[in-house]
């Protein structure tokens, strides 16, 4: 019987290389790709997801595991899609999330195209996310470990794209996953990782946009909730919802940031109580599932990638918009992150924020 041949996203570091080393093992055909991806012209080695070191890493683990291994330049179409979605996102008034952009357009888009023209049947990686066939359908469930857990970030994949994919590291913690690359013998099994954003090399992304873009470098207004003036801010696309330090201002009480007017170039700040709303609405719903579960149902959900669960009521405006009515005020909602709906450990669907308010 001829093999089921995996092609593997490599990034250098432990899960990606223990998820190839498990479908070795259990018999698969396994191809590892690791992919090139954009960085500032002069900073080329300092994309921290393929950095020389990285590249050579996942080389290294290839020949150990005896897969061939393949390099794709994905630079201009990252740059194209996920730098300047970011771009686009903070001269807007946003919060993008670009790692969520990266894996439907370029993980789950371009390279799980190179890997079909390899010849595989499924792609893997080494997120922290399990997945189970129901009735035919496959749905996304969080993780063992969650403090590991990401699947928020795949909540975007559509239906087509889970079927084939194998996320063999979702059912250990961090520790077992070490643990078994040391009983693979991999070199990378006590590599440690990053959390920042790979493009920016771990420099500050107001840095990023002012040599990018003049759209954020725009001053305007800080007024308070009455509408009173207190100061002047740089750029709206320099400030995030909640943010209390850097706001310059001079005040007896701490103020934090609650809402960015784009129309009105307009930093609107508040008090500690005057945060957080009980109402957002969302677009570009995608359901894994396929289709909604029903109009309305209760659910828990993540507003951003290391919230908390919230608990609410989800309500499907159309086959592209739905709103949530939390049970008590959420802290921090911000137009342009994305919010992912949960039933227990299932991923129902999720959607951008395009909105939120207090409904009292």
């Amino acid at each position: 019987m001829r093999q089921t041949v995996v092609a593997v996203g490599m990034s250098g570091g432990v899960d990606s290389s223990v998820a190839a080393a498990l479908l070795v093992e259990q018999g698969y055909s396994v191809i590892g790709i690791m992919l090139r991806l954009w960085s500032e012209p002069g900073q080329e080695d300092s994309n921290r997801c393929c950095t020389p070191d990285a590249m050579a890493q996942a080389r290294r683990v290839a020949a150990k595991l005896g897969i061939p291994f393949y390099a794709l330049n994905a630079q201009k179409k990252f740059h194209d899609i996920v730098v300047q979605n970011f771009i686009e996102g903070y001269s807007s008034s946003l919060t993008p999330n670009p790692c969520l952009d990266c894996n439907q357009f370029i993980r789950w888009g371009h390279l799980m195209r190179f890997a079909e023209d390899l010849g595989a049947t499924k792609f893997a990686t080494g997120h922290y996310a399990r997945l189970r066939s129901i009735n035919g359908n496959t749905f996304l469930l969080r993780a063992k470990d969650d403090q590991k857990d990401q699947s928020y970030v795949l909540s975007v994949l559509p239906q087509e794209k889970l079927q084939k994919t194998i996320l063999p590291v979702g059912e250990y913690t961090k520790t077992e996953v070490r643990e078994i690359a040391h009983r693979f013998g991999l070199s990378v099994a006590e590599r440690q990782e990053s959390q920042d954003l790979c493009f920016l090399a771990g420099k500050d992304y107001r840095q990023f946009l002012q040599r990018h873009t003049t759209k954020v470098v725009e001053p305007g207004k800080i007024e308070n909730s009455k509408g009173e003036v207190l100061g002047e801010h740089q750029g709206l696309g320099f400030y995030t919802i909640g943010q209390r330090k850097g706001l310059g201002l001079s005040t007896s009480r701490p103020m934090y940031v609650i809402e960015k007017r784009a129309q009105d170039n307009l930093l609107v700040v508040g008090e500690g109580h005057e945060l957080g709303n009980n109402y957002l609405l969302a677009h570009l719903a995608t359901w894994i599932g396929r289709e909604p579960p029903t109009p309305q149902f209760r659910a828990e959900v993540k507003i951003r990638y290391k919230a908390t669960f919230a608990p609410g009521l989800i309500n499907v405006l159309d086959k592209d918009r739905f709103e949530v009515k939390f049970d008590y005020v959420a802290r921090d909602i911000t137009p342009g992150q994305r919010v992912v709906i949960y039933d227990g450990e299932f991923v129902v669907g999720g959607g951008t924020i395009q909105s939120s308010k207090n409904l009292g």
